[in-house]
């Protein structure tokens, strides 16, 4: 028997057990999962076709395993790593290695291999390097008689020429030591946690910046929340503050007396001096930096699982289906660009405007949009939030009143446009509308955010899409990786057409990768559409494992077989056939009412025992039969279409608005409300009930009615709340 693959075993068990009991999941499921994502399989993969294996978990419970699992097994190999280099210095003894394997941190583990990692020049290395580790020995022996003096004046030499260096040089060697063992660093680190403040002052108190509230400012370490920690970090780089962590360090001299002192000796004092140099040029300095570190990366977590969940809401805004659309990139200068795309998102025509400042080309750009909104009969224009969009909402909506008087049903919605110009200046931007200006391709943008929000934005590097907090503060590789697993989820989660979808979109379906993508948008423009999800097969580096990962979450409309336009997985086609066959009726008769009514009163469990299979997928394939085509962004609320526009000066107290929200954030969340900047409902007044987290009561997307509290036309700030307002749902 392979011994190392038995301790692997072993290994993975003990890490399943472990995750299973901080996520609170069974065992099994947990170990089936993990087992899964080590054959390869996609996380949006086991979530939806692999339910009888998990036991039913959810994309959020698989991906904790898949980071618990990754933390567990990168601190298995920090323990090899640590006692192999312990052990390569010759110092590796039995109690060091079981503490070591003991350690359930990897700070644990760090603070245990402290001692032995090498160590540039210091004056405990000094002192030890002129012979003075047997003095430090001594002091620490605490003896009842004697005089350290006489002891020390054994060690006078060339290099510690008097009793008073000798001295110096032990105790430097005690507060070292002290300072690198793990029980006083995990003891200070926890004591400073839990009783330290967060102080920042103003480097300079005469220079106004937007840090102003943390020119005196203290809050206990505990209690920071994550979007502070972020701000104060940002105004110490920016070098407006300097920041610390204070702490009493009475008790903390107290304890180190009290553990590591013998009183009545005559080297006590001594030492006692020693655990103080230690505590304060040492480990106090280190503290500070391991809790400033800890309170960045709960920060970061934060920020990034605010970032995440709002980017998943922006993707999975409805689609507006079946309008043609005028999209509008607002500018001053250089003018309004626009664009005219049909139903299916394809560019009609391009052109520009000049209705805003300087120009002020009104009439010019009245004629020439009510020339292109009845040629095209326009059902919708769609406003870019950016520059000028204010001004240029304004000339739209005048347009709309005027028109609507002449018989026309038109409307208007401001959309985001975040991330828009990345995507316009991309070299896929460039590829799709080689003719067109940066801004033209922009305005096409705008238009198709409108039409199906997630096929555009998926374009767009997730980062530069505008719903988070201090992105720009996040280690762009950790902050990459979450939202890619965001965009795949909400991609996976919708499904994508095989045959319209671009080859970013088909990137982020489970087991197609960017090679992969363009291979199947080639092989379309070679082959022409797609008629089956066989077909697959052939498109290039295309092989076995991707399509089972890929396939189910791939739809054809119109195609050979109406199961390829469903969420039901091939390898379920056979289940599906039989399904139908027990009910006594074909595939030409899904989705009618008759088939309704026999699925809707079917015993689930008994016929899955019927058929042998698993009751979670053959619930799938009975949603998927009473739905087919179903997109589960179309019970979600409609964008809000507008014909009018308000000013700032048209807000005032005690009015009621509907919005939108546009970004949630810690301490609340910003809606737009038709004026020109976005108003506040801070997280204090998003319920009568008290709220920890403004994600748990609104999200990006949501249709809200909120009431104006306050309004400062001079900075442009609107104070909003959602209390005692029934909201529609």
């Amino acid at each position: 028997m392979d011994v190392n693959c038995c301790e692997e075993e072993f290994l993975i068990l003990d890490i399943v057990k472990s995750v299973a009991g901080e996520l609170g999941l069974p065992e099994k499921s947990v170990e089936n999962t993990v087992k899964l994502l080590d054959d390869g399989n996609t996380v949006p993969f086991i979530a939806r076709y692999r339910k009888e294996m998990t036991g039913e978990l959810d994309e959020t419970q698989i991906r904790r395993i898949e980071e618990q699992v990754g933390y567990y097994r990168n601190l298995e190999q920090r323990k090899e790593e640590v006692i192999r280099l312990i052990d390569e210095q010759g110092k590796l003894t039995e109690e060091i290695k079981e503490q070591i394997n003991k350690a359930l941190k990897l700070s644990e583990v760090e603070d245990i291999y402290r001692p032995f990692r090498p160590k540039r020049k210091t004056r405990g290395s000094v002192a030890r390097g002129r012979g003075l580790e047997p003095l430090a020995g001594y002091l620490l022996s605490f003896p009842a008689e004697g005089s350290p003096d006489i002891e020390a004046a054994k060690y006078l030499t060339e290099e510690v020429p008097t009793v008073e260096d000798a001295l110096q040089g032990a105790m430097d060697i005690i507060a070292e030591d002290t300072a690198d063992d793990p029980k006083v660093r995990g003891w200070v680190r926890d004591y400073t946690r839990k009783n330290g403040y967060l102080v920042t002052r103003a480097k300079d108190p005469d220079q106004d910046s937007v840090y102003r509230m943390y020119y005196d400012f203290k809050e206990p370490v505990v209690k920071v929340p994550s979007h502070r920690v972020l701000a104060i970090n940002r105004g110490e780089r920016e070098e407006f503050l300097h920041v610390s962590i204070d702490v009493e360090f009475e008790p903390v001299i107290s304890w180190l007396n009290e553990n590591y002192v013998k009183e009545g000796a005559v080297t006590t004092d001594l030492v006692k001096k020693a655990l103080a140099d230690a505590y304060k040029r040492l480990i106090a300095p280190a503290v500070e930096r391991d809790l400033r570190g800890e309170l960045t990366e709960m920060a970061h977590e934060q920020a990034i699982n605010v970032f995440s969940k709002n980017l998943r809401n922006l993707l999975l805004q409805p689609p507006v289906r079946g309008k043609i659309v005028l999209g509008v990139d607002p500018a001053y200068r250089t003018g309004c660009k626009w664009a005219v795309v049909d139903q299916t998102g394809k560019l009609l025509e391009v052109g520009i405007v000049y209705p805003t400042p300087p120009q002020e080309r009104i009439e010019e750009a009245e004629q020439e949009f009510t020339r292109v909104i009845k040629q095209y009969e326009i059902d919708v224009i769609a406003i870019g939030n950016g520059t000028a969009s204010r001004e240029t909402e304004q000339f739209v909506a005048g347009l709309i009143q005027k028109l609507n008087k002449t018989g026309l049903n038109l409307a208007y919605v401001i959309v985001s446009e975040a991330g828009a110009s990345v995507y316009s200046a991309s070299k896929l931007a460039v590829k799709e509308f080689p003719d067109l200006d940066v801004s033209q391709r922009s305005a096409v943008s705008i238009a198709r955010r409108l039409q199906d929000p997630l096929a555009e934005l998926v374009k767009i590097e997730p980062k530069s899409i505008g719903v988070g907090q201090y992105q720009h503060d996040i280690p762009a590789k950790q902050l990459n990786e979450s939202l890619a697993k965001v965009v795949e989820s909400a991609v996976n989660y919708v499904g994508v057409d095989l045959n319209t979808a671009s080859a970013p979109l088909l990137s982020y379906v489970s087991g197609i990768n960017a090679t992969v993508a363009e291979n199947i948008v080639h092989y379309r423009e070679k082959n022409g559409a797609f008629r089956n999800r066989n077909q697959l097969t052939d498109v290039p580096r295309l092989g076995p494992k991707a399509f089972e990962q890929c396939a189910g979450f791939l739809r054809i409309n119109d195609g050979d077989s109406l199961l390829d336009s469903t969420p039901i997985h091939p390898e379920s086609y056979e289940l599906t056939y039989q399904l139908l066959d027990l009910l006594g009726v074909g595939l030409d008769e899904v989705g009618t009412d008759a088939l309704r009514s026999k699925l809707s009163g079917l015993d689930v469990e008994k016929t899955a025992e019927n058929l042998g299979a698993g009751v979670p997928t053959l619930r799938d394939i009975i949603e998927a039969l009473l739905r087919p085509g179903r997109d589960p962004r179309e019970d979600l609320p409609q964008p809000v279409f507008r014909t009018d526009v308000f000013s700032i000066e048209d807000i005032k107290p005690g009015m009621q608005l509907k919005g939108v929200v546009r970004n949630v954030v810690d301490f609340g969340a910003f809606v737009d409300i038709g004026v020109e900047n976005d108003g506040l409902v801070h997280i204090s007044e998003l319920s009568e009930k008290y709220v920890k987290n403004p994600l748990d009561v609104v999200a990006v997307g949501d249709v809200v009615t909120v009431k104006v509290l306050s309004v400062d036309a001079e900075k442009g700030r609107i104070a909003l709340s959602m209390k005692g307002i029934l909201q529609d749902v």
